[in-house]
Formats: C-alpha cells, structure tokens, sequence
C-alpha cells in the first residue's frame, strides 16, 4: 500500500506541474504581463516554494483520499476530485478575486484550472487506489 501511496504522490506532482505550466505560462501569460504590478518579477518568483506547495497538496489530496474513502475505485475518484477541485479552486480564484486587484479572467481561469487539475487527479487516484478499499470498479 505504501508504494501506492508514493506512485500517487509522484505522479499527481509531476501531472500538476505540468498543467500549472500550461495554464500560468500557455494560458495565463499574456494576462499575468498585463498585470506585472501584481506580480513579483520572474527572477524573483519562489519556484522551489511552489514547488514545495504542489508537492504538500498532492500528498494531503492523497492521503485523504487513501485514508477516508472506503470505496476506491475510479467513480469515487473523480467525485472527490470534483468536490475538492470546485471548493479548492472556487477559494482559489474567487476568493483571490474578492482580496486582489486581478483581472476577471485570471480568477475565472484559477478557478477552473484548479477544479480540472483536482479531477484529473481524483481519476489518477482512482486507478492507483482501486481494489485497495471496500469496492472495486465493475
């Protein structure tokens, strides 16, 4: 079990990663250099902070998700992950939205990566974990 736990982990860590660079570099870029007053300068950017913040939230979304769910199988992963994604990134962008001078879309866009990213990976957990609890897929 243990190494289910390490794969998840790994694994939601490089996934996120990767979809919060698309977002904040693909997506988001020409808005995040429109509102450079915002924003601390690339070289000044915390990377290994942020860093450090995926790799903390990936854990914490696994070990919940390892931890309280019975039933482990793919339909139970992406339902967490939606719920968590929508209260996550609702807090994320909105909450951001209501405290901070930053355009509509930036919190439309938070919000929605945030969710997306959650349900991508509640699937993942989903297919690491099932058959490890009460269920599986049938």
């Amino acid at each position: 079990m243990f190494k289910r736990y390490l794969l998840a982990i790994a694994g939601l860590f490089v996934i996120w990663s990767i979809l919060d660079f698309v977002i904040h570099t693909q997506i988001l870029g020409a808005s995040y250099k429109a509102t450079a007053e915002l924003w601390r300068p690339m070289g000044e950017m915390k990377m290994g902070l942020l860093y450090c913040v995926t790799l903390v939230y990936a854990t914490a979304f696994t070990l919940i998700y390892g931890k309280f769910f019975a039933v482990k199988n793919i339909g139970t992963g992406l339902k967490y992950g939606l719920a968590f994604g929508i209260a996550s990134g609702f807090s994320m962008g909105y909450g951001s939205f209501a405290v901070m001078p930053i355009p509509y879309n930036i919190a439309y866009t938070w919000f929605w990566g945030v969710a997306l990213e959650c349900v991508i990976g509640g699937l993942v957990l989903g297919l690491i974990f099932r058959g490890s609890g009460g269920e599986s897929d049938g």
